[in-house]
């Protein structure tokens, strides 16, 4: 079964976004960074191309001729990574096949809007019997 973590109180969510990217590659974890808004994978993608500065992390979209061969995709498609990992969703839904990756990882802002969103797609995996865990990014415990 998936297992799913909600990231809270994002002061960014593409930041964070990138930080959990970064963290799964170097597990050795194939990613998906779940968007359908071209804009927000645009923005998605210079971001990883330039944070942090001294780094690289391998992604592409997925409409790239090298996406079958990156182990970090960017976009909605679901079929163009050969091993499923780690899906990051930064769409208000919950992706469509989100149970084919062994976790799920959903990071939540203060505006209201994803907040809304946020807890309707909580109830959505809650309701279908997944065990969720909530990470507070506010805690520095």
């Amino acid at each position: 079964m998936t297992h799913i973590s909600f990231y809270k109180n994002a002061d960014n969510k593409l930041s964070v976004a990138r930080q959990l990217v970064a963290k799964a590659w170097g597990q050795d974890k194939n990613v998906l960074i779940y968007v359908s808004d071209k804009s927000i994978a645009d923005e998605m993608d210079r971001l990883l191309w330039t944070q942090p500065a001294l780094s690289f992390i391998p992604h592409c979209q997925d409409n790239h001729r090298l996406a079958g061969s990156t182990p970090i995709h960017i976009g909605s498609r679901m079929d163009t990574l050969a091993r499923a990992d780690v899906l990051i969703n930064l769409d208000p839904d919950p992706p469509s096949v989100f149970s084919r990756f062994d976790r799920l990882l959903e990071i939540v802002t203060l505006d209201e809007s994803d907040l809304v969103a946020s807890r309707q797609r909580y109830r959505f995996y809650k309701e279908r019997g997944y065990h969720l865990v909530t990470h507070d990014l506010l805690d520095h415990d």
